[in-house]
């Protein structure tokens, strides 16, 4: 599976490259145009988020195919490149497109040992191909060195590697908190690794 954008970040499309045979996941919702011959079948609730419960896998005919993704609001598409034997956790509604070589962890422990029993505003997903994120904003990047600090609110985290250390926190003890969307808290990230932000806030812009 390979990956092309366009139209970013402010209106970005994710044109995905299928081999003969190659399968990914994704909202029905968000397919813009495919080639002639790509099959659709229907997989239920889980897997891509995107703020939609149902997704669909799209299976390229025999000679290969493309399909193009756009994501239902306006924003930045992002491929992230899994891989190496080092998984991310990514912001729940952020996955656009799922290749098959890209398992979705559930109840991947790290995360319940942020969030405890609640479902947080993460997910973590792991092994090897383009997992193409959707974001409100341009994605940027914090490259953070062994033991260097940065602090980022919620509403801005897209996706962040296993080799980075994290802590969640109140901004405020006694004001509104919400695991599920972030409100009210803070991420207090420690390298090696790479963070990565989109320059928009999440929830103002309806994501």
């Amino acid at each position: 599976m390979r990956v092309q954008t366009r139209h970013t970040p402010g209106f970005g499309v994710a044109r995905v490259l299928l081999d003969p045979g190659e399968a990914v996941r994704a909202a029905p919702e968000t397919l813009l145009a495919s080639r002639f011959g790509v099959a659709e079948t229907p997989a239920g609730r889980g897997g891509v988020r995107a703020g939609k419960s149902t997704t669909a896998v799209y299976t390229a005919p025999s000679d290969g195919g493309w399909i193009d993704f756009a994501p239902l609001r306006p924003g930045d598409v992002y491929p992230l490149d899994v891989g190496g034997g080092t998984g991310w956790s990514v912001h729940r509604d952020a996955v656009l497109v799922q290749p098959a070589s890209v398992r979705h962890d559930t109840g991947w422990v790290p995360l319940q040992q942020l969030f405890g029993a609640d479902s947080g505003f993460l997910e973590h997903y792991s092994g090897t191909g383009p997992l193409v994120l959707a974001a409100p904003g341009p994605v940027d990047a914090f490259e953070l060195g062994k033991g260097e600090l940065v602090t980022v609110r919620p509403d801005y985290l897209l996706a962040y590697p296993d080799t980075v250390q994290c802590r969640l926190r109140a901004l405020d003890p006694g004001g509104a908190q919400s695991l599920r969307t972030g409100e009210g808290l803070a991420v207090d990230f420690a390298g090696p690794g790479t963070v990565l932000v989109h320059a928009r806030n999440r929830r103002l812009s309806g994501s």
